[in-house]
């Protein structure tokens, strides 16, 4: 019989290398991501994205507030 035992160091190194790996495979995900980003932003084909529109500003008694899209529909 083989003995499966894992020391504690062992152990240790292989959670650190297991975290290494992890954290290499999220940064050439990410950097796969920001590459894919950079391709579109130079292709005139696709469609500009829209800027969101400012919140609305109501002033009343001189101060300025912002309303919700729900607060126009209550009155």
């Amino acid at each position: 019989m083989t003995n499966n035992v894992v020391s504690p160091q062992d152990f240790e190194k292989k959670c650190k290398q297991a975290e290494r790996e992890h954290e290499a495979r999220k940064l050439e995900m990410l950097l796969e991501r920001v590459k894919k980003q950079i391709e579109h932003r130079g292709d005139p084909t696709q469609k500009k994205v829209d800027v969101p529109k400012p919140p609305l500003v109501a002033v009343g008694n001189g101060i300025p507030r912002f309303l919700s899209r729900s607060v126009i529909f209550e009155r």
